[in-house]
């Protein structure tokens, strides 16, 4: 391993690679997929690998149901070697799993944001999402809050016609 790849194990980030990946936490295979993608997109633009800071892929109960849910948040994962793949003027690439109970998990929100906010428990939370402009039909920097309850129902926010 690079001494790159060890100074950034020590600052807090975990570097994910085939070889890396014992050091990598188990995770369940939906957000292991998720994982995976993100790998795969790195090295198609261009990077080697992808580091992942501790709170990356966060395990919290936002339906309220007392299962573990997934938010794999993509603001500060790097790739080395290629910048702005994750990140862009619409967001960062955010992704929230909800266990179901029969035990696997279901991806319920897959875009970009720029920011988000989940609300205090105990129950189901609200998440405060902020979106591109666009999404509230203006543009780029302009505020677009959204909020939305977490449930086991996929959503998505649409742009305005």
């Amino acid at each position: 391993m690079r001494l790159e790849a060890w100074a950034l194990i020590a600052a807090g980030g975990l570097l994910v690679t085939s070889s890396a990946s014992s050091q990598q936490p188990a995770y369940p295979p939906e957000v292991q997929a998720v994982l995976d993608w993100s790998r795969r997109e790195c090295r198609d633009q261009g990077g080697s690998d992808i580091v992942l800071p501790k709170d990356a892929v966060r395990k919290i109960d936002l339906t309220g149901d007392k299962r573990d849910d997934y938010i794999v948040s993509m603001d500060e994962v790097e790739c080395a070697g290629s910048q702005s793949v994750f990140c862009r003027t619409g967001g960062c690439n955010l992704t929230i799993l909800v266990a179901l109970k029969n035990g696997t998990y279901r991806t319920v929100f897959d875009d970009r944001v720029r920011s988000f906010e989940i609300s205090k428990g105990p129950g189901a939370r609200t998440i405060r999402f902020d979106l591109h402009g666009s999404y509230c039909g203006g543009f780029g920097a302009q505020p677009c809050p959204k909020k939305r309850r977490i449930t086991a129902k996929p959503f998505k926010f649409v742009m305005p016609q």
